[in-house]
């Protein structure tokens, strides 16, 4: 049975953790900062959420703002990805905090400073305006405070703002396995190892996000280049094979159909990572 080891407290439900594999993560349970650290936890239906490689920023965050705060922010992030089909991206549960902490401050602080409830918002995006609806009643019950009907129209933009983060970082780690698994492939076709800390395939990674984001907005090269294709493919015929494969491969893990010129690029860059490979 898998365990996790917290190691640090940094409120009673939020804290330092290792898991089962030694990597260090931030998780968030109820009650599971409270007992003595180090200690085992060995029921992780009690983890809500989990980070890893936490920004700094949001590490900071975990210090500034009240532990209260903190777990009502946690209570309604969870709500929203129940009834969002947790299309949010789950670093919300800060950036929420931060604004609640600041609504709150701003009762008494910027009293005359009070945005307008949106009605072309409520009618827009109805659930999100729901959810935000129901989040400013946590807030109140809760916190014991009296927020001003406009917090639900600044809540809603918060859950829109996060399904936007959402898609980008899902296609982001998309690209990102789909890079591995080229590489990976080139391993195994070339018979070679890739050192994923060396310059060179530092460059060869900015190049295949280069491609992906140039094909995703329908950029093409300028000049057709098919006797290009041709010369280099009867030249190097082992990389041809491995980029029509790679190719296939973009194609299953992205969706993006691959031309002759795009071939040529692959091609291009899957050659000078082989040569750069061999001569270190």
């Amino acid at each position: 049975m898998k365990v996790m080891k917290v190691i640090k407290k940094i409120n009673n439900n939020v804290a330092e953790c290792v898991d089962s594999k030694g990597n260090h993560l931030i998780a968030f349970g109820k009650g599971i900062g409270f007992p003595k650290t180090p200690y085992e936890l060995a029921d992780l239906s009690q983890i809500t959420m989990t980070f890893y490689k936490l920004n700094k920023h949001f590490e900071l965050l975990l210090n500034e703002i009240s532990e209260e705060i903190m777990d009502v922010s946690t209570e309604i992030v969870v709500m929203a990805q129940k009834e969002l089909n947790e299309q949010l991206n789950p670093t919300l549960v800060f950036s929420l905090a931060d604004h609640i902490q600041f609504a709150i401050q701003s009762l008494s602080t910027y009293k005359d400073a009070k945005l307008n409830y949106s009605h072309e918002m409520e009618q827009l995006y109805p659930k999100e305006t729901h959810l935000a609806t129901e989040a400013v009643k946590i807030i109140q019950r809760k916190l014991l405070v009296s927020l001003p009907k406009s917090e639900i129209t600044s809540i809603t933009i918060h859950f829109l703002n996060s399904q936007e983060e959402y898609k980008m970082t899902q296609e982001e780690l998309a690209i990102d396995e789909t890079i591995e698994q080229i590489t990976s492939l080139v391993e195994d076709e070339l018979d070679i190892a890739i050192d994923r800390q060396e310059f060179n395939y530092n460059r060869f990674q900015m190049h295949m996000l280069y491609y992906f984001k140039r094909v995703r907005n329908d950029g093409q090269f300028i000049n057709k280049s098919n006797h290009l294709l041709d010369s280099i493919k009867k030249e190097h015929q082992q990389i041809f094979e491995i980029a029509v494969k790679v190719a296939i491969l973009i194609k299953e893990r992205l969706r993006i159909e691959t031309s002759n010129d795009e071939l040529l690029y692959l091609m291009i860059h899957i050659n000078r990572l082989y040569e750069k490979n061999m001569e270190g």
